[in-house]
């Protein structure tokens, strides 16, 4: 199995994301990326961009795999949300045991989703495995994957969490993803009651990898955040392309004068402007540092991460307000569904709840500056 370099996935990227935006609305409808659309970007080799040349995957460069994250976000939130999610957890195929690695991605479509798991997930440890009890939510991706990722606590075991891998067949699969925004993500919950997991589809996020790039070395937290701050930017960067589009020609009830002729209105796109290309310079400076970080340094430093961490809740916080504010410029207009805004209204939300985007994050960066514990979430 052989995929082209890093430049041919761009190219790739950009015609299969004219066939996605083609089919938004069947997406977000479907709740999912529909089976056969799924299955091209699959085998286009899409969702193994982050996977070892090794274990049959790309390993392609984090700058391209940025941009790649962008194409798909210009043309819809969810399959942008699930490349980058289904692709940044596939870096764990080079701490995973190598021949699991290569069961799993060994197939042309395989695809790994993973989520939180629930409070009462518990592994208890027995001979030749585990037997595994409990739920995982928001699970993006799920209806194209075919491998499922479980985090759980080893009974009796202190310490690090156990990454448990299991066929999606094993699983059942639970459709809680009742939502507004991000709706074709298919984020949905999956359980098992005691399933047998054999110790060689199990392993610690925390183990040294096999493979040696440098997106190895680089912590899933930090690539998450970037890829989802990176959507957030793309959504408020077409909402805004579109408001200064109809600023030039819409006229509002009530109002005597075009909106192209209100100081109010040339305001509000010029701040807006601002503060969504500073956004996405500090977001593309961070990233940047952290690459050069990895490649040339092997490793990333706490300061880099925490550079990461403010620029990622900062991209994703402003770019909520860019929305809101080109949502305002769309007047009663936007409430119906047959404007795109709506949809990237919603799109936007649904990211902003998300964990990368809580203003809490600053916090950590605070506490960074204070000298102060910072916790795990870097």
């Amino acid at each position: 199995m052989s995929f082209p370099d890093s430049d041919g996935h761009v190219d790739r990227a950009r015609r299969l994301a004219r066939k996605v935006a083609e089919r938004a609305d069947e997406i977000d409808e479907g709740r999912q990326i529909p089976a056969d659309l799924a299955g091209e970007l699959a085998d286009a080799g899409l969702f193994r961009l982050l996977v070892p040349k090794s274990v049959g995957g790309v390993e392609t460069d984090h700058p391209a795999f940025v941009e790649i994250v962008r194409i798909f976000a210009q043309a819809d939130a969810s399959t942008a949300w699930c490349i980058n999610q289904n692709n940044i957890f596939a870096t764990d195929s080079a701490r995973m045991p190598l021949e699991t690695a290569r069961e799993i991605w060994g197939d042309r479509r395989g695809i790994v989703t993973n989520g939180p798991p629930s409070r009462d997930t518990k592994a208890v440890q027995t001979e030749g495995g585990y037997r595994l009890s409990g739920r995982w939510d928001f699970s993006s991706g799920s209806s194209h994957s075919t491998w499922l990722a479980a985090r759980a606590p080893v009974e009796d075991r202190a310490g690090e969490p156990t990454m448990f891998l299991i066929p999606k067949a094993d699983a059942t699969m639970l459709d809680t993803w009742q939502v507004n925004g991000l709706r074709g993500t298919a984020s949905f919950s999956f359980e098992v009651d005691d399933l047998f997991v054999p110790k060689k589809y199990t392993y610690m996020e925390s183990d040294t990898p096999h493979a040696d790039g440098p997106i190895y070395r680089i912590p899933k937290i930090p690539l998450f955040a970037i890829g989802f701050a990176t959507i957030s930017i793309a959504l408020a960067r077409a909402c805004m392309d579109d408001a200064i589009e109809l600023a030039g020609s819409k006229t509002q009830r009530a109002v005597s004068s075009a909106m192209i002729d209100r100081s109010t209105v040339h305001r509000q796109i010029g701040e807006n402007e601002a503060n969504l290309r500073a956004a996405d310079a500090y977001l593309r400076a961070s990233s940047a540092a952290l690459w050069d970080s990895a490649c040339e340094v092997g490793r990333v430093e706490m300061d880099t991460r925490i550079e990461v961490r403010m620029a990622a809740t900062h991209a994703i916080r402003q770019s909520a307000r860019v929305v809101d504010a080109a949502y305002e410029l769309f007047g009663s207009g936007a409430i119906f569904k047959s404007n795109l805004i709506q949809r990237r209204y919603q799109d936007m939300h649904t990211i902003a709840q998300q964990i990368q985007g809580r203003a809490t994050n600053f916090e950590t960066a605070g506490r960074y500056f204070l000298g102060l514990e910072t916790g795990t979430m870097l």
